[in-house]
Order: C-alpha cells, then sequence, then structure tokens
C-alpha cells in the first residue's frame, strides 16, 4: 500500500522508540530509506499488514518517549505497520491517555471521580492548580501539568493520583492518600517521578500502610485472596511453594473435556458484570471447528469504584498467569492476551515479569509443562478508554482499531479475536477456576447460594471506616459487608452497588442479599463488585452529575443512541439543579425516564443500556433533583445485562 503521508517526518528518537517494539524497517516501504529499487518493487504486503495489531502498542512507544504523540511520529507508524494516516490518527485520538497535541513530559492525573470525590480530590485538585498552575497548562518552567481524570482504581487509597513521565527512561507511578497532611504538589512529583532515583518502571509511588496491606480482613477461610499478603508477587518459586501450578497439572490429568465439565459443574457465573455461565461459554468455544482460538482476560477494570482486579494483578499475578493458562488448556486456545488497563502501571510491570518467568520455567510455550498442549501469554495495555470493558470493543483495540463495539451476532465463541473462536473472562472469573479445578466443581457449588455459587469479591469504598477489597460468599447481606469494612463513618444516606452502571439503595436496604436470584428480584445490581457508602455529609446530587458526566465522556459515539442520549441525560439533570427546565419539573423527570428507555432499547451495549441506570435510581430511591418513586421509574425498571457483555 502507497500511504499518503504529511511531510512531517519523525524524530531519530521516535523512530527509535518504534523500532524498539517492531523491529528495524527492512524496506523503504516500511519506513527505511528509500532507493530506486523501492519504486519499482514492495515489500511486505500482506504480512506488514498483518502486524496491525502492534498499533495500540506503537502509539504507546511514541507516547512512552515523546510525551505525546507527533505527526511525524504517526508517520512512521504508518510507514511501519502499512495503516493509512487517517485510520491511525482515528485510533490515537480515540483513547484518553493519548495527546496528538505538544505537552510537558510530566503529567499528572488527579482522579476527581465518585470514591476520591468524598475523600478530599478536590483539595488536592485546588493544590495542584496553586502550585503548578491551572488544570491543563505547563508549569511555569514547562516541565509539567495536570488534569482530573476518571476513576484511576485505587478507591481503596482514595483520593488518587497517576504520574507519567516520558523520555528513555520512561516512568509511570501511581499514588494514593494524596490529601495527607503536609504533602505537597512538588514533593508528590519528586517522590514519584522526578527528583532522585525514578522508582522502577511501572512501579507504585506508594502504597498503603503496613497496617491496612492488601487484604484487610481475617485470612482464615479466604479462597481467592488467600495468597495475597503471603506471598511475594515477583517470585515463582514462592507462588510454587504456596502451592502455585497444582491447579493447572490438576487440569491436565482430568483433560480437556474434564476440566469444563468441572467449571460447569461448578456454575461459575462470571464476574465482570453480565453473570454468564463461564462452562458453557468454554464448552462452545472448545467445540468451534475453525482454529486456532484465542482466550483473553479482561483485564480493563474502567468501572469507577471497582479494584478488585488490580489487586489480584498486583499481588497474585502467577495466579491469573495459571488460571488463563487452564483456559486455554481447555478451550484449545494456543494464544491468550491479558488486556491491562492503562492506569495501572504497578500491575502491568508484574504480570510482565510474571509472564516471562512462567515462559522460562516451561509453564507457558511450546510445551507447556512438558504436556504436548501450546499455550503463550501477551500482555497488551489500554489507554484509557471505559468502553474497551465490553468484549467486542476490547477486540477492536486489540486488532489496531477504535475500541467501538461489534454487532451481535456473531459472537465471540463464533467469530471474536482477528475473526476466530474467541474466549474472554475477567481477572476474577479466572481466578475462580483455580479454586474449582482444587476442589472440584461440585464441592464449589455447594458454597454460597443454590444461584449464585462461590465466593464473591467486593470493592468497599467511600464513607467506610476500612476501605478495601473483601471476599465473602454468595449470600452475604449488605449490612454485613458494611460491617466487614469498619462500618459506616457518619450516618448513612445512601450506597451505590455496581458501580457507575448500578444503581442506589437506601438505609433502608442493608439486609438486601448479595446474590445474582436476589439482586434480579429486588431490581438491584452486583455489577463489578462496588460497594460505595455515602453519608449525609455528602452531595448526592453532585455525586449524581459526576456519573452523568462519566457516562457522556466514555461514550464511544458509534451509536445515536448512547451518543446523544447521554449528553441530553446530563443537560437535564443541571436544567434541574439550576432551576431552568424546559416546562415543569415533571417535565424534565419525563423527559429523562424517556431518554433512558430509549438508550436502553436501542444502544449497541452494555454501556449506553446501563448509563441512566444510578442517575434514575438515584431519582426514585432518594429523591434526587426532586424525583421520586411516582414521577420515574423503579428500581424493577431497571434492565440487567446482557448475557454476552462482560464489562
Amino acid at each position: 500500500m502507497d500511504l499518503h503521508l504529511t511531510p512531517a517526518t519523525a524524530t531519530s528518537e521516535e523512530r527509535a522508540a518504534v523500532d524498539e517494539l517492531i523491529g528495524a524497517p527492512g524496506s523503504g516501504w516500511h519506513g527505511a530509506e528509500r532507493d530506486e529499487l523501492t519504486h519499482r518493487v514492495a515489500r511486505g504486503g500482506r504480512a506488514a499488514r498483518d502486524e496491525r495489531h502492534l498499533l495500540l502498542p506503537a502509539l504507546h512507544a511514541l507516547q512512552a518517549r515523546a510525551g505525546w504523540i507527533s505527526e511525524g511520529g504517526l508517520n512512521y507508524v504508518c510507514e511501519r505497520l502499512t495503516v493509512p494516516p487517517a485510520e491511525a490518527y482515528g485510533v490515537a485520538t480515540f483513547y484518553a491517555m493519548f495527546s496528538v497535541e505538544p505537552r510537558p513530559s510530566t503529567v499528572i492525573h488527579v482522579c476527581d471521580d465518585l470514591a476520591c470525590r468524598v475523600s478530599g480530590a478536590k483539595e488536592v485538585c485546588e493544590r495542584f492548580a496553586s502550585e503548578i498552575g491551572p488544570e491543563g497548562a505547563p508549569s511555569p518552567d514547562g516541565s509539567i501539568t495536570w488534569h482530573t481524570s476518571p476513576c484511576l482504581g485505587l478507591c481503596e487509597q482514595a483520593p488518587a493520583v497517576l504520574f507519567q513521565r516520558a523520555g528513555v527512561e520512561r516512568s509511570d507511578a501511581a499514588r494514593g492518600h494524596a490529601d495527607a497532611q503536609g504533602v505537597t504538589a512538588a514533593s508528590l512529583v519528586d517522590q514519584a517521578v522526578m527528583g532522585g532515583r525514578a522508582p522502577e518502571r511501572g512501579a507504585i509511588a506508594a502504597t498503603p500502610a503496613p497496617s491496612e496491606g492488601p487484604v484487610r480482613q481475617d485470612r482464615h477461610g479466604l479462597r481467592l485472596l488467600k495468597r495475597i499478603g503471603l506471598v511475594d508477587p515477583e517470585s515463582f518459586d514462592d507462588y510454587h511453594a504456596h502451592g502455585g501450578y497444582s491447579a493447572l497439572r490438576r487440569a491436565v490429568e482430568l483433560g480437556v473435556e474434564g476440566t469444563i465439565r468441572e467449571v460447569t459443574d461448578a456454575k461459575l457465573m462470571g464476574r465482570g458484570g453480565a453473570a454468564f455461565p463461564t462452562g458453557v461459554k468454554w464448552k462452545a468455544v472448545a467445540e468451534q471447528p475453525v482454529h486456532p482460538h484465542y482466550f483473553i482476560c479482561n483485564a480493563d477494570e474502567s468501572e469507577p469504584g471497582t479494584f478488585k482486579d488490580r489487586v489480584v494483578m498486583e499481588h497474585d499475578p502467577f495466579a491469573l498467569i495459571e488460571a488463563l493458562t487452564i483456559a486455554g488448556f481447555a478451550t484449545g486456545s494456543e494464544q491468550g492476551y491479558i488486556y491491562v488497563r492503562g492506569e495501572y502501571p504497578l500491575a502491568t510491570r508484574r504480570l510482565e515479569h510474571a509472564i516471562a518467568e512462567a515462559r522460562r520455567r516451561g509453564y507457558l510455550g511450546e510445551d507447556v509443562m512438558g504436556e504436548g498442549f501450546r499455550f503463550d501469554v501477551e500482555l497488551r495495555r489500554g489507554a484509557g478508554a471505559y468502553i474497551c470493558g465490553e468484549e467486542t470493543a476490547l477486540f477492536n483495540s486489540l486488532e489496531g482499531k477504535r475500541g467501538e463495539p461489534r454487532n451481535k451476532p456473531p459472537f465471540p465463541v463464533q467469530r471474536g479475536l482477528f475473526g476466530k473462536p474467541t474466549g474472554i473472562n475477567n481477572v476474577e472469573t479466572l481466578l475462580n477456576v483455580l479454586e474449582i479445578v482444587s476442589i472440584g466443581g461440585a464441592a464449589y457449588a455447594e458454597i454460597g447460594t443454590e444461584g449464585s455459587t462461590g465466593p464473591r469479591l467486593f470493592c468497599l469504598s467511600g464513607n467506610v471506616g476500612a476501605p478495601g477489597l473483601y471476599e465473602a460468599d454468595f449470600g452475604v447481606t449488605l449490612r454485613e459487608l458494611l460491617d466487614m469494612a469498619g462500618g459506616v463513618t457518619g450516618e448513612l444516606r445512601a450506597v451505590l452497588l455496581g458501580g457507575a452502571a448500578g444503581g442506589f439503595v437506601t438505609p433502608d436496604d442493608l439486609d438486601i442479599r448479595m446474590t445474582f436470584e436476589d439482586s434480579r428480584a429486588g431490581g438491584y445490581t452486583l455489577g463489578s463488585g462496588v460497594v460505595m457508602a455515602f453519608n449525609e455529609d455528602v452531595d448526592l446530587v453532585d455525586i449524581v452529575l459526576r456519573i452523568a458526566r462519566f457516562f457522556r465522556d466514555e461514550s464511544c459515539g458509534q451509536c445515536v443512541p448512547c451518543r446523544v442520549g447521554t449528553v441530553r441525560q446530563e443537560e437535564a439533570l443541571h436544567r434541574l439543579v439550576s432551576e431552568r427546565t424546559i416546562g415543569s419539573r415533571v417535565d424534565e423527570l419525563a423527559l429523562l425516564e424517556e431518554v433512558a428507555q430509549v438508550m436502553r432499547d436501542a444502544s449497541i451495549c452494555g454501556l449506553g443500556q446501563t448509563a441512566a441506570n444510578a442517575v434514575q435510581s438515584a431519582i426514585a430511591s432518594l429523591g434526587a433533583f426532586g424525583g421520586g418513586p411516582d414521577d420515574t421509574v423503579t428500581g424493577d425498571d431497571l434492565p440487567t445485562p446482557t448475557e454476552e457483555q462482560e464489562s
């Protein structure tokens, strides 16, 4: 393909960054100097086009080296991968973490989402504004800029900050508890990425105090979190000494059919929000006659209030690699991918290390454990797009395209990544597989309830005494979960279940059981395990407006109901707050309900279908914006996620 590029050329640093990822160019058609022969003979062709899936990593490489994606740098990527410039530009501008405009080498992302919003994010932003300058503007010396960000997945350490420093010694670092007394913007930057010795690549700048730790509950009886805090996450030998890879050996003994049978007998439901039967999905992939098969771990955990997958990846990465290998073995997949949030630098580094170690020890590769089957894993970083938690949007992102959802059917088990049969589960779902294979499907099914088997991870944050990740068997009540997290600080006003795509419940609902069957009957949702408490001091109108803004910003814009509906929803809420309604307040509430119904019925994916859930539940259950049960839909009218969506 003879690409029509602009005259801009890449700098030597930009070329080096891309070449480190892809390799040196072998032809004038793909980035090398052109000679007379180049104009007569084209090399690469389909082989070069097949590397389109490297577009996102290449853009990451440019951003990491230069701090932004220049026109010349983008031209060079297009040459190397044979991607039309318009398409590459469309991808680069789709993801929030990429910039196609010049900016300082150090960028600070300050979370102002739900958990951080009630824990001091406003004060952190004010401090940064006074010490660095206005949001989005370079500091006086031009070295730093800052801006607000959606949830960074550090809700138990709110308020949270993410630092990114570009250059040859590029370093990303996340920092929790950024509101500590006496902490200044300069000291945060100094600790994270600027002064002294830079932290390890992708390292976290600060972690919770040892007394808090990653697990804040009695370890007795824990199944999913039993190794966290006890096993060195960077030691293969330590993981192996604590039972690591015994489940994979057991799966090989059971064989493909036996492993799928155990997962099916366990009645394991997806933990990403859709609650689709995992055994059914695995069996469907395994039976597909078309090859190759792929298996993906969806670790793009972007739901506000959710941090369970991050904790597992940071503190038990080998467990995820082992579970993903079992999934690959059972479904006949030879290649696996982990798609991890771009905002998770420590998880990324530890997973990269775990993959390399597992491969070196013979637990990934051409002949896993000498058992005659091939399975390998690649890690891919997202770049700040909530929509990529939707499985088909994730496929597009992996393929080097904009992260926009696909219509279904065909379903991923038939045509997924690269048009081939694909299985996909999130981190928590896969983690359960280790327990299932170890104790057997029937024994696992005895845990929890008849319709909701096994343990579940819950992310407790907001106005609770001990925010953190907690494990409990299905059937635990909301009251019991809040008690596990130290109870509510102050007088409870509301609890958000399931994150921004979930809904609010009131203090009268504390005895509801956290099960799939109870949530369906009661009109609430478990979603991704978010339990965020708000006391009477919190401005819930402000919280709901932030949720509305989140969905407006995160809509991919592909379908009209979601693209327009999320904007109209936010506009109507602001009119209600300002009392500049179109017609009466009841008219505005009716309009909100109508917009919500259209988004639920006509949006392509779960983002649009659930974008009004929290808003509608706040109006109906909490009387926010002057609403109430007589003015709008009730919780019973909230939709349940589609079977195939696990976002």
